[in-house]
């Protein structure tokens, strides 16, 4: 699942700028358009927890008709990120204290489509406690990444 980063990724230039940045990817079979992943990643099981949390603790709320729209290109702030930037086929989210980004990537691959996540993590010290997170926040990117996955499957 860990994955190079593409060149052409809006990622990328985190990469360049020295950022911690990750990549994870998966392939479905069929061919996935870029606003139904997007709309499966932030509509799934496992991201509506996340949701729960960002409501509840910094009051930050958000309905899967925002994801819709959001996936669509109709709506620029979603829960606690607002689009940074999009590219044919990607999505570049940045959170609210504008520390972290979060990236969504489709690209047909043979017979299927080849999902991306990707991190990056702009303002940290990177010290003690962001290495005992990192290891969490690597399982966690599998664990939406897949859940994503799944749920574009299943429509």
């Amino acid at each position: 699942m860990i994955a190079d980063l593409p060149q052409d990724a809006l990622l990328q230039r985190y990469r360049e700028q020295g950022a911690y940045t990750d990549c994870f990817a998966i392939d479905v079979p069929g061919q996935v358009p870029h606003a139904a992943f997007v709309e499966a990643f932030y509509t799934s099981a496992v991201f509506k927890l996340e949701r729960l949390l960002l409501a509840l603790f910094v009051a930050r709320p958000s309905r899967d008709a925002e994801a819709r729209e959001l996936a669509s290109g109709q709506r620029q702030q979603f829960a606690a990120w607002s689009v940074e930037g999009r590219a044919p086929g990607q999505l570049l989210m940045c959170d609210y204290a504008g520390s972290t980004r979060s990236w969504l990537m489709a690209l047909p691959a043979g017979q299927g489509t080849r999902l991306y996540f990707g991190s990056a993590v702009v303002r940290s010290r990177q010290g003690g406690v962001f290495r005992a997170l990192l290891g969490f926040h690597k399982l966690y990117s599998r664990i939406l990444l897949r859940a994503a996955a799944s749920r574009v499957l299943r429509t």
